[in-house]
């Protein structure tokens, strides 16, 4: 039990007594004023007892082989809770997180201090920025209908001519999949209890209208199958909505003769395995010779399965790189993601927005992946599939020139 330092009101004496209480009337030593409650002193060792003392009803423990401050490392000889996310909830109660470490032949245990991750966010901002993307996004969606609509009135081809009607389309489209794939990792992290903000939206002035959506996590990832949940749950999510949009995008969109698309003043979208296989399903086979005029939802589906690729990186803290760092050491994922931040800046040979991205992906390398609390446990069957249907769904969703002005 902590003791209070207590203060004289009428002196100023200052000294430690085995009390809690706020006042202790006529009991300053100097003057015999009253004494008030100003501080704790907590008894340290009494304090690594009772820390002690509770991990030892989830792990066998050898000798505390170090202490740095407020940071204990425990050699661990046995593992009594296979639960890692039921440990790390009650030790929170005590204040602290643990970690699950290996060094060479030994499982080390961390211990240590946690950090207030209770602050309210102001939900205004979200609104705020919500409304701002929907008008930006709108305003994208406008432009690329006023293209579409053109180009019907130009071949006389039926379609839908409410430029406003195509452009809410689009702003729905890209937000529902955009807020979709970010609801994915709050609704995992949720589940294993990480700590975490709603989704935020960032508008943009570019030919979408936004920068995409983002959800910050502010407390550490429990184990390496809460990682592998965290970072699949987002892009399967936004994959699911970003289909059945191009596909209604696509039934929607004109075929038109190669000659109208002039070379130059024609932007080309890059052709993912998984965007072509639905063109194929919508559209079937194109009569020879001839192209295909993207209505604004099609743009938005197509952003949808961008979005998927980009994210599913396996680099730095980008969702697949949380998968990555899941099924790797640290040193082996921090060598792989300097790897592809080299490799995406020589793709910028093709695509100049590579280099924006090979210089996002060598920064955030940076800062590295820290991994798991826990990475003793081994991941279980069902995550390693998801792992490997996750390298499907990047594989099938890859672009690598999103956008080209030749065929």
């Amino acid at each position: 039990m902590p003791k209070g330092i207590y203060e004289c009101i009428s002196c100023g004496h200052r000294e430690v007594i085995d009390s809690t209480k706020p006042l202790l009337p006529n009991a300053c030593p100097v003057c015999g004023g009253d004494m008030i409650l100003v501080g704790y002193e907590i008894d340290v060792e009494e304090e690594e007892h009772g820390v002690e003392e509770a991990l030892r009803k989830f792990y066998e423990l050898g000798s505390l082989l170090e202490r740095r401050g407020e940071v204990y490392v425990y050699e661990v000889l046995g593992i009594i809770e296979k639960d890692f996310e039921k440990v790390l909830k009650e030790m929170e109660k005590l204040g602290y997180w643990v970690a699950l470490k290996r060094s060479k032949d030994k499982t080390l245990l961390y211990v240590f201090p946690a950090k207030n991750v209770e602050s309210r966010e102001n939900p205004l901002i979200g609104i705020i920025l919500f409304v701002l993307t929907l008008f930006s996004t709108f305003f994208a969606g406008y432009i690329l209908s006023s293209l579409y609509v053109a180009t019907l009135n130009e071949l006389n081809l039926p379609g839908i001519k409410n430029v406003y009607l195509n452009a809410l389309a689009f702003s729905l489209g890209i937000i529902s999949i955009l807020g979709t794939h970010e609801m994915g990792h709050k609704i995992a992290a949720t589940l294993h209890n990480v700590k975490s903000t709603f989704p935020y939206f960032i508008p943009f002035p570019s030919f979408i209208g936004t920068l995409g959506a983002v959800i910050r996590v502010k407390s550490p990832i429990p184990t390496r199958n809460a990682a592998v949940d965290l970072g699949a749950s987002g892009p399967i999510a936004g994959l699911l909505v970003a289909i059945p949009v191009t596909i209604i995008g696509l039934k929607l969109s004109v075929i038109v003769p190669v000659d109208y698309l002039k070379q130059g003043e024609t932007i080309y979208f890059g052709t993912s395995i998984l965007f072509y296989a639905l063109t194929k399903f919508v559209l079937g086979n194109l009569p020879q010779g001839s192209g295909i005029i993207l209505h604004p939802l099609a743009v938005a589906g197509w952003v949808g399965i961008l979005v998927t690729f980009l994210n599913l990186i396996p680099a730095a803290q980008l969702d697949g790189g949380h998968i990555a760092r899941a099924l790797m050491p640290e040193r082996a994922h921090r060598i792989l993601t300097y790897a592809l931040g080299f490799i995406t800046l020589g793709l910028s040979y093709f695509w100049p927005g590579w280099l924006l991205w090979g210089i996002l992906i060598l920064l955030m390398g940076r800062i590295g992946n820290p991994g798991a609390l826990d990475e003793v446990t081994p991941l279980t069957p069902g995550r390693k599939a998801l792992a490997i249907l996750i390298w499907i769904i990047f594989a099938i969703s890859a672009v690598p020139v999103p956008f080209s002005q030749r065929l």
